[in-house]
């Protein structure tokens, strides 16, 4: 029997309601040669029934571990197929149809060795997920390089919709032992061993985040903690723009202050920026609601980001900690 083309691998814990919506969206894929594998990651109530409502639509495996993060479920998914190609799919996302069509239509023109798209929100979503959406992917945010194709010259895949050949799998093992950050790592294991990366702007997924406002904020404060750590392991690709949302939030600090004395230029450039925000979000949401919560979600991100990273900047380079025991949370550990 031939190897399929692609393996769609979903590591999921939990979720089983939006396991539901993305098998759906899988099975109405317009291109037909691929797999499904399902890597459950230790969920208190196992998600094999599922699976097996889709399994007489589907090419489909299910796997059940212990918990041990999505990136080492992943691997294990890959070591369960002998697919071309292998994309990586968070529970949350949904596909439109063509999205494995353009996939292959892009990779046959460009032979990617690694790949990703953009994310987007659907009409449906509510207004909070359309305004995390807008700071997680918008040019005025840290969401920057996803889905706008002329700043993504060297593209670094997302593992909500990302894709490795298997020689990039056999090169590199897979995901290293990072909880979080573990994408942007293996991208940049990957350059480091000469392959290429590609975005491929119609290869695009619907991803329904399930945030509130808190723990999204927890969320995006880990982010900023595991870019020190990414810092270390791969100091080539450091940046000074990864610098910007501490600068941005110290400086907000800093004009507060300075308007206790009468001193208000500084604070009016922040309203000027938030007003180019609201402006922003409110065109792209087309809603006054998730507009409004835009402007809170990307000053949140802005600061919980900043101080994540400042975080891990202290105790790894001032405290001089192993980032293993600074932040045990982020690694697997055996």
């Amino acid at each position: 029997m031939n190897s399929p083309f692609f393996a769609i691998i979903i590591a999921v814990y939990e979720r089983e309601e939006e396991l539901k919506k993305l098998l759906e969206s899988i099975g109405n894929q317009v291109f037909r040669n691929f797999e499904v594998i399902v890597v459950d990651d230790g969920s208190p109530t196992p998600l094999q029934e599922v699976v097996e409502e889709f399994q007489p639509r589907l090419s489909i495996k299910y796997y059940y571990k212990e918990n041990s993060g999505p990136g080492q479920s992943r691997n294990f998914g890959m070591q369960k197929s002998e697919a071309n190609y292998y994309i990586f799919l968070d529970s949350d996302t949904i596909l439109p149809p063509q999205y494995l069509q353009e996939i292959s239509k892009a990779l046959e023109k460009n032979k990617y060795d690694f790949f990703g798209g953009a994310d987007a929100a659907a009409e449906d979503f509510n207004a909070l997920q359309k305004a995390i959406s807008f700071a997680m992917t918008s040019m005025i945010s840290t969401g920057g390089i996803r889905g706008r194709k002329q700043s993504v010259m060297r593209f670094q895949p997302r593992s909500f919709n990302m894709g490795i050949s298997r020689e990039c799998f056999s090169a590199t093992g897979g995901f290293s032992d990072l909880r979080v950050g573990e994408d942007p790592d293996l991208s940049m294991r990957l350059w480091e061993k000469g392959f290429r990366s590609g975005f491929i702007e119609k290869a695009w997924v619907y991803h329904q985040r399930r945030n509130n406002l808190k723990s999204f904020g927890r969320q995006v404060r880990s982010f900023g903690r595991a870019r020190p750590v990414l810092n270390r392991r791969h100091p080539q690709y450091r940046k000074l723009s990864f610098w910007f949302p501490s600068f941005f939030i110290l400086g907000f600090c800093i004009a507060i202050l300075l308007a206790f004395f009468g001193i208000w230029w500084l604070l009016i450039f922040y309203g000027f920026y938030f007003s180019v925000v609201f402006i922003s979000a409110f065109i792209e949401t087309k809603g006054l609601k998730s507009a409004i919560l835009g402007c809170l979600a990307v000053f949140i991100q802005m600061e919980m980001y900043g101080i994540g990273f400042l975080e891990a900047q202290i105790k790894l380079n001032l405290l001089r900690q192993k980032p293993e025991k600074a932040f045990p949370q982020h690694f697997t550990h055996d």
